[in-house]
């Protein structure tokens, strides 16, 4: 659910023939005429980030609810306590 579909690398040429058409005229390399784009790989990485992000705000939000909801109870455990003891007393 959480995997992006990456599109499939391009194929290679397979022929051995030398591309004289843009190089240039000093030291007579090719220059590279088709370049490849990043832009899905960067758009997979930063949804990657963006769900780890969102994932670790859920847990957090979780782990704090939790520590709160122990503290309450650890509170009213006191309290009632401090009520029985009270009451034991008198």
């Amino acid at each position: 659910m959480l995997r992006p579909k990456l599109p499939d690398a391009p194929a290679l040429p397979t022929s051995n023939t030398v591309n004289t058409v843009g190089t240039t005229p000093h030291n007579h390399a090719p220059v590279p005429s088709a370049h490849r784009t990043l832009a899905p790989y960067v758009g997979a990485g930063a949804g990657a980030v963006a769900a780890v992000v969102v994932v670790g705000v859920v847990l957090t939000a979780l782990l704090a609810a939790v520590a709160v909801t122990a503290v309450s109870v650890a509170i009213a455990a006191v309290v009632l306590r401090s009520l029985v003891n009270g009451a034991n007393k008198r």
